[in-house]
This record gives structure tokens, sequence and C-alpha cells, in this order.
């Protein structure tokens, strides 16, 4: 759109490439004009349901077990209802990563699907746990790949608004 940002709003920057031959990166990243105090509380929430997701999986690799999409999804999912967004949540939390930006492997999914594939070592996904109100949206996207030993986040962690 060409129209320009005004103080007060937020933007939602989801970017996505690969190189030829490669696996797709997939991120999001947000970004507000002295964007209001609930944006930034949805995004705050928002972000500490992604990080609980990423220590879920580690927490489970630690422990020999290989955990489901849908109990990654379940448990970010529940992060943002004790925050009050939970009516707010639209979209699951994750989706594989592959050589489609929207990959065949397991998602982070217990809304749109129940996803019961186990996220096995070799696999890269999403975790981009989203609010959106009637105001504004505010979503958070990291790619993970699961190594033998447990998740490595390969892509920034947005840890609040950026200020424009």
């Amino acid at each position: 759109t060409e129209k320009p940002l005004e103080e007060g709003e937020v933007v939602l920057l989801d970017l996505w490439a690969k190189e030829p031959g490669g696996v797709y990166a997939d991120l999001t990243w947000m970004a507000g004009l002295r964007a209001p105090e609930a944006a930034h509380r949805a995004f705050r929430a928002v972000a500490r349901a992604r990080d609980a997701a990423i220590a879920f999986v580690a927490k489970a690799y630690r422990e020999g077990r290989r955990p489901k999409g849908f109990e990654v999804d379940r448990l970010a999912r529940q992060v943002l209802e004790e925050e009050g967004y939970g009516a707010h949540v639209l979209h699951r939390t994750g989706h594989n990563l592959g050589e489609e930006v929207h990959g065949t492997g397991p998602h982070l999914d217990d809304l749109e699907t129940h996803d019961l594939r186990p996220l096995v070592p070799g696999l890269a996904f999403t975790v981009e746990p989203g609010v959106y109100l009637e105001a504004f949206g505010v979503r958070t996207e990291v790619d993970v790949y699961l190594r033998p030993e447990g998740p490595e986040v390969t892509t920034p962690l947005q840890e609040a608004l950026t200020p424009l």
C-alpha cells in the first residue's frame, strides 16, 4: 500500500526467501510509529508464547521425547489464553519449512488440524504465534532447525516492537 504509516499504527512484515535448491527461511518482524501500549502488551504476549513453545521442545528433547506438533501449538495458545488473548488466536502456532515455504512435514497445529506427527531431528519449522484484535494484529515468527540434541533458532528473536 502507498498509505503512510500514521502515529499509533503498527506494521507486520512477513518475509520469506530461499536460495536456489535450498530450504525456505520465513520470519515476521513488527514495527510501530509510537505504537500504543496495547500493541506492546500484545507483542510481549506473543513473544512469551513463542519462547514457551521453543522451551517446550528443548525440554522434551532433553527428556528424550519427541513432541508432537499439536502439543507445541496447544502450549503456545495456552500462554495466549492466560494473557487474555485466547479469542484472538486465528491460526496455528507454526508450519513446517522445506523446499516450499509451507512444507509437508509436521506443523505446530491443534487449531486448524490436530497434528500428531512428532518433531524429529532434521526438521525445520516456524514458531509464529499471533493475536489479531480489531485495531491491530501482532505476530512474531522465527525459524527452528531440530538437531539431534534439540532445537536451534536460526533467525533473529524479536524482543519488542521496533520503533519507527
